[in-house]
Order: C-alpha cells, then structure tokens, then sequence
C-alpha cells in the first residue's frame, strides 16, 4: 500500500455549466494520476448554472504529471479550473497610505505562519508607515500619487508588479482610487477593506459621523477590487454592535480590529484558493 501522506499535495478548483457527472469525472481524473483525496467541497448555482468545486488531495508525481491527468476532464467539460501545490505562499504586495492596523495585522499573522503569503514589498503614497515595514524587514516603496502623476505612479507600481513576480494586491487602508485599467488587469487578484456601517458613511472622519448619528453596528467589508468603486464581490464581512456609551475615537478603535480581522480572513482564503468568483458573487468554501 502507497503511503499517500508522503505525496505531494495539491488543491483543484473549478468552475463549469452544472451538469451531471462532474464530481464522478473529476474523481477518476484524479485516481488515474494516484490522487487520494483528503477533502471536497462542490456547490451548483441556480441563479447562474454554474457548478464550483474545491478539492484538497494528494497523488505522486510533479505538478505537470498530475496536471496533465487532469487536462481531458476539464475539455470534456468546459471547466475554468487551477491546480495549484497546496500551502505555496501567494505573492503578494500590500499598498498602505497612513493607517498600518490593516498592515500590521497581515504582517504578524504572517510571521507567526498562520497566513500563507509571501510579502516581498509594500507600497505606499506617504512615507508614514516605512518604519513598520522596516521592522518586519519588508522593502517598502514610497510611490506619491498626485492628479497629474497618477499615471506615472500606476506605471511604476505595474513595472514592481512584474519584477516580483506578484499574484495578489492587498488595499490594506490605501486611500487612492486605483485606475478602470487597473482594476481590470487586476481582476480577481486584488483585494480591498472599507468600513461598513448601517446606514453608510462616506467622506471624511467616517467612526466620527457614525458617533454623531448613533450607530448600533459597525463593522468592515473585505472584497475584490473592481471599476465600480467598493462594489465588487464580497469575500467576507464582519459586524459588531455598540451603544450609545462608546465615544467617537472608540469606535474608530473597534472598527481598525474588525477591519484588521476581516481582512485577513478574506487574505487568508484567497490564497488558499478557497473563493471562486461567480459573476458579482463570490463562492467562498470556508
């Protein structure tokens, strides 16, 4: 008997039109290449008609071998799929502006191993937070950004882009907008925090106008970064509830650990290849 522990290990997602036999299909395709799954997570949309699946498994052989078994399956059903070397750190490179909660939150989880992503630089348009990223020995890259330089600036983030080899973007409180184009070219591979309140809050001091008209919650949404400005697909939310003894600068201090919070969470299942996009939506197997 193979001792399937000492296998590599692998995640497949995919994405298809639902039809019958997938899960059967995907099954042999991964006893052909000496697969042994470990776990499964499928879902089929009846808004869209499409089908998602997850599975965490390992086989023997190198990441093309096991690919390669795979390949007639996926034809045979039209799938949009990734194989990937399960726990391989994400590139990534977080941009900041002057707020490093967000920033730190990612950092330390990081050093401590319980967030599997690579962080070769951070990017910032203020020089604020350069000690932080100094401290956890990340280089840090100050890019300003002004009206009439922020093609300039998207140029030079671009060119860091592709010297470091990056796979995901984190906004971890980085207050520009990014470019149409960019968002484009960053199509699920950037993701975004923003406060959410009931009702919202937009502008300026926004912990202080939420003080002024009495919130009973507050929290924060992590999501894809799109177009449409903090309307792209959710990946994960939270919310926390407060009353009317908390101050203005207390829930300035709540809302920075839920956005913390948040944010690594949608992070974490990102580069554990756990969130597939459908349409607008997003089907996360947490």
């Amino acid at each position: 008997m193979t001792d399937s522990s000492a296998a590599p290990a692998f995640t497949l997602t995919l994405s298809c039109p639902d039809q019958p036999g997938i899960v059967h299909a995907v099954s042999g395709g991964l006893v052909a290449a000496g697969g042994n799954i470990t776990e499964s997570q499928q879902y089929g949309s009846p808004e869209t008609g499409s089908f998602f699946m997850r599975v965490d498994f390992t086989a023997p052989g190198t990441h093309a071998q096991v690919r390669e078994a795979l390949v007639p399956v996926a034809a045979a059903f039209g799938m949009d799929w990734e194989l990937h070397p399960a726990g391989a750190p994400v590139r990534t490179l977080i941009m900041v502006s002057k707020s490093g909660h967000c920033l730190n939150d990612l950092l330390f989880r990081q050093r401590a191993g319980t967030l599997h992503i690579d962080v070769p630089a951070i990017v910032s348009n203020h020089k604020d937070l350069a000690e932080l990223a100094a401290f956890y020995g990340i280089p840090f890259h100050h890019i300003p950004v002004a009206p009439d330089s922020k093609e300039d600036a998207e140029n030079q983030l671009r060119v860091l882009m592709q010297d470091l080899n990056i796979e995901l973007v984190v906004l971890a409180r980085y207050m520009q907008i990014l470019s149409n184009e960019l968002c484009q070219d960053l199509s699920g591979r950037a993701i975004n925090i923003h406060h959410s309140f009931l009702p919202s809050f937009k502008g300026a001091r926004p912990y202080h106008q939420a003080h002024a008209r009495g919130v009973k919650l507050i929290g924060a949404t992590a999501h894809y970064v799109t177009s449409d400005l903090d309307e792209g697909p959710i990946i994960e939310q939270e919310v926390i509830r407060v009353d009317h003894s908390r101050s203005a600068s207390q829930l300035a201090a709540l809302g920075s650990d839920v956005e913390g919070r948040t944010l690594s969470k949608a992070v974490q299942w990102h580069a554990e290849h756990r969130v597939l996009l459908d349409g607008k939506r997003t089907i996360v197997f947490n």
